[in-house]
Parts: structure tokens; C-alpha cells; sequence
């Protein structure tokens, strides 16, 4: 049985606080929990900030490195907030033959933003997955949740262009 001592105070006084609060109080702050843990703090807040991962890291006894481990191991998780639109690059071994490595180098020339990062201005979140399981499109991007395929630089750069000026 784990001694009753008091716990840490959320990092602000933000009401979401109350759903991670929740989600660790159903776990008995218990370590097993911290996948449930973190996906609640992503789900009200966008990310895992540091802040967020040192508060689960006291709550749940785990030392911070755990807690961090986890976080960057699971693609779900994001240290940043994430942008208004998401582009997602397939880099599979089809998409990458048929030219998805030119699609990141448009975006990086372009947005001036590399795989895993968000624009300044908040627009977009590139990210990059193993396969989309679309190879008979390739190379294949998924922009808001929505695949196009058979995409080229310039093709690639006038559909992020339509989402971010709407």
C-alpha cells in the first residue's frame, strides 16, 4: 500500500487539469498508468509540454526520463503544439522511389521546416510516417487527414497553399 502524501499542484490553474487529474486518480496515480495519463494531458492541452511531463513524472512516482521516454516513443505524442494544418509525408520504400524525399525538400525549401517541426506562424505540422499503406499512389501525403496521391513538389505546394489561405 502506497503512503497518502499530498500531491503536486497542476502547473497552472487551467481547469483541464481536472480531466488529467481524473485520468490519474481512475489509474490510483498508479506508474502502469502514464500512456492513459499522457494521452489526457494531449487531449486537453495539444501537447506535452515540459511542464506537463514534470507534473506527471511527480504524480505518478516515475522518474522524468521514463516519462519522457514514453512520450517520444509513441508517434501519437507531441512535445509542440501542433500546427492549424497537418501535412504527413509517406516515406515508405514506394513513395520514397517514386520521389517523397523531393516533396520534404520542397517543404523544407519552402516553409523552412524540417519533419516533426510546425511553422512559425502555426500554419503547419510536417510529419513523416513509415507507410501509409497507399502505395499504389505514390508517393502519397495525407494533409488534414485526407490522402492525395501521385503527388509531386509543385502539386504538393499549391494544395498547402489553398489550406492555408482559407
Amino acid at each position: 500500500m502506497v503512503a497518502n502524501r499530498s500531491r503536486p499542484a497542476p502547473p497552472s490553474d487551467d481547469k483541464r487539469w481536472k480531466i488529467v487529474e481524473t485520468a490519474m486518480r481512475r489509474n490510483g496515480y498508479a506508474p502502469d498508468g502514464l500512456i492513459e495519463v499522457l494521452h489526457a494531458v494531449q487531449q486537453s492541452f495539444g501537447c506535452l509540454d515540459t511542464a506537463s511531463l514534470r507534473y506527471v513524472s511527480s504524480c505518478l512516482r516515475l522518474p522524468p526520463a521514463k516519462v519522457y521516454g514514453v512520450a517520444t516513443f509513441y508517434q501519437y505524442f507531441t512535445l509542440r503544439p501542433a500546427g492549424e494544418h497537418t501535412c504527413t509525408v509517406c516515406m515508405g520504400t514506394a513513395c520514397y522511389i517514386k520521389g517523397s524525399s523531393e516533396l520534404l525538400a520542397r517543404l523544407r525549401e519552402k516553409y523552412a521546416i524540417e519533419a516533426g517541426d510546425t511553422t512559425e506562424d502555426g500554419e503547419i505540422s510536417l510529419l513523416t510516417a513509415r507507410c501509409l499503406g497507399a502505395c499504389s499512389l505514390a508517393p502519397a501525403v495525407v494533409l488534414d487527414d485526407e490522402v492525395h496521391g501521385t503527388m509531386d513538389p509543385d502539386k504538393l505546394e499549391a494544395r498547402l497553399e489553398g489550406l492555408v489561405t482559407r
